[in-house]
């Protein structure tokens, strides 16, 4: 039986809420802040509407596992990726406006069906995952604080 983890992270952007929404929704943007070990490929063309499809590619050579993804939530400030493969569960970003910037909040709960693939994240990768989020979190902080300094 799988058991569902919930890792949860938040920083705070001296941006608008609107320029760290483009930072998640806008593929290129997207890329400079993701893990270079992941790799984000729209299937069919790339929309973060409710609907729209993706691909989380782990690059691992040879093996490559690939988590799919559809947005199942959207409004403004807030999007929500399902995602199936070797983890089931929901990636949620949420920007939330702050007197000083946005509260940018993302949730990755899931679980992981396979007990020997569970037994492995557990011991080897989940500290690792969430060590990373945190670093991709100040990832994009960085380009969100960036593009908004362009803008100003």
């Amino acid at each position: 039986m799988s058991v569902k983890q919930v890792f949860e992270q938040s920083i705070l952007i001296n941006a608008s809420a609107t320029i760290v929404e483009q930072c998640i929704t806008n593929l290129d943007l997207m890329h400079r802040w993701l893990n270079p070990a992941l790799k984000c490929e729209p299937v069919r063309k790339w929309s973060t509407d409710i609907g729209g499809k993706s691909r989380f590619i782990i690059k691992i050579p040879l093996i490559n596992p690939t988590l799919y993804s559809q947005v199942v939530e959207r409004e403004p400030g807030l999007i929500v990726w399902e995602f199936e493969g070797f983890f089931k569960g929901r990636d949620r970003w949420e920007c939330q406006p702050q007197s000083s910037g946005t509260l940018l909040i993302n949730r990755f709960e899931f679980e992981i069906p396979n007990p020997l693939v569970a037994w492995g994240f557990n011991q080897f990768a989940a500290s690792w995952t969430k060590q990373d989020m945190q670093a991709q979190l100040r990832r994009l902080k960085r380009v969100a604080e960036g593009v908004y300094q362009q803008g100003a």
